[in-house]
Parts: C-alpha cells; structure tokens; sequence
C-alpha cells in the first residue's frame, strides 16, 4: 500500500471496467457510503477513502497550512488517483467533497467521466444576487460554539444536519463520525468550508456533473443546485429529492440509493 493509500485509509472493493471514487463530506468518514457500496461491488471497482482531518485519520497528519483552502483536498484526489493507476473514474462527492472533486477536474478533467454531487454548495454565505443559506453572523456563533464546547455543538449540530428523527441511526452515526475529529481540527475544516466561495472555478468546470439534492437541506438550500447547473461550465441535470437532511444517503437510503444508481450507471442526455 503506497503513502497517500495508507494515510487516507484506502479501500478498494468490488471489480469491474469503471471505478467509482465515493468522497464523503465533513463530520463523516468513508462509512456514510455504507448503503451504496453493496449496490456497485458486483460491477464496478470501488475506491473508498477518508479526507484528511476525518476522526478516522492521524491527525499528525493534518497540515493546517495545506487544508486552510480547499486546494489541498484536490491534490490529495489527485495523488490518490495516481497512487491507485486510475486513468478515468466516476467520482461521487458528497457536500464539500463534491466541489473538491469538481476542483480537481478542472486539472486533470481526463480522470473523470463525470462527477456526481450530493448536497453540493459553491458557497454557503448568502452575497448579492446570491443565496447561499447563511449570514456572516450565523456562521461565527457556529465557529464559537464549536470552539467553547465541541462535543455540545456536535450534539447540537448532528440532528439538525441530518434531519428527521433525533433518535434516528442516522443522527447516532453522524454524531459518532463528528465527534470523532480532533475539535481544533474540526473547527479548522469547517472555517474553510464554510467561508469559502468557489462560484468563479464552476464554469472552468467541463466534466458532466449530475447535481442531487434534498428538498430540505440547513446547509444547501435547493436554489444553490439551480445556480450549479446554470453556472457549471459544462453539461449537467438536477434532481432535487423528497428527502430531508444533508446527509440523505445515510438517512433517506431508500429513496437516494436508486437515484444514485441512476445517475451513475446512465449520463446525460444530450
């Protein structure tokens, strides 16, 4: 196993002509996909990792200066691909992975036959002529809390991120995956995340992008799907779900799995 394979807790699963990378989002690590892969090991190859910082890495491992923009993130997609011999892949992105996988394609787009995106936001701070969810105010009571008690925030946090039931598995596990990061580190994340503002790379973009998003989201309102899709530079479709949450591949599994499975198995209509 190669350095950037054991650093990420690299898993390949399955066989097949196509690999599918799954990318998980902040709070989570590569087990959020545990509703999908039995669905694509009989078909595909399947590539699995853990985004540096995930409770699930070293945390030695984590280099502040590399991860305070979101750069970092695709290099490390990159070196993986490298890493693991994949000429071209379908890359599945959920929340910020999505636009770190957009990121990346923008250069090396020969990697990717396309990008799939779940609950994807080029900005979360709303701006002029855009509404990305939050106010500046909003997102420094998040940071605060996060930093006075983070295992109170995750507490906090976990249900209202997920959605639905607050004794549901899904919130258990989202809770668990959360509370699992390093709290510097966690805070560190999310201070890129949320501050960061991608909507000028979207039309350097030209790899089809298949947008899925929940009808109810705290984090991604449905609007910024829309603004995807107008703004990617290449072709792309929207399908906005009847699910609730920003995580609905982990809480909504009934209904998200078969969408994702379309989308991956058929493209764009053109």
């Amino acid at each position: 196993m190669g350095v950037v394979e054991e650093a990420h807790n690299v898993k390949v699963l399955g066989s097949g002509d196509q690999t599918i990378v799954l990318a998980h989002g902040f709070g989570t690590d590569q087990s959020v996909w545990k509703h999908l892969v039995p669905h694509l090991v009989d078909d595909h190859r399947v590539v699995l990792f853990d985004n540096m910082g995930a409770g699930t890495t070293n945390p030695d491992f984590f280099d502040f200066d590399r991860y305070t923009t979101l750069e970092g993130y695709a290099y490390d997609i990159l070196a993986l691909l490298q890493e693991l011999g994949v000429d071209s892949c379908i890359f599945v992105g959920h929340s910020v992975s999505a636009i770190i996988g957009a990121m990346a394609s923008v250069t090396r787009p020969d990697l990717f036959s396309k990008i799939i995106m779940i609950s994807a936001s080029p900005r979360y701070l709303n701006d002029v002529d855009y509404y990305g969810g939050f106010e500046q105010e909003d997102l420094d009571q998040l940071f605060e809390a996060m930093g006075a008690n983070y295992k109170a925030w995750c507490s906090g946090f976990a249900p209202l991120a997920v959605g639905g039931d607050m004794d549901s598995v899904a919130v258990q596990e989202f809770s668990r995956t959360l509370f699992n990061m390093r709290p510097d580190i966690a805070l560190s994340v999310a201070q890129t995340i949320f501050q960061c503002d991608f909507r000028n790379l979207l039309c350097h973009v030209t790899v089809p992008c298949h947008i899925i998003q929940s009808m109810k989201d705290l984090a991604v309102p449905v609007v910024v799907a829309e603004f995807l899709h107008q703004n990617l530079g290449g072709d792309s479709i929207v399908e906005v779900m009847s699910t609730d949450g920003h995580l609905p591949q982990l809480s909504s599994p009934d209904v998200v799995i078969p969408v994702l499975l379309r989308h991956i198995r058929h493209d764009i209509a053109v």
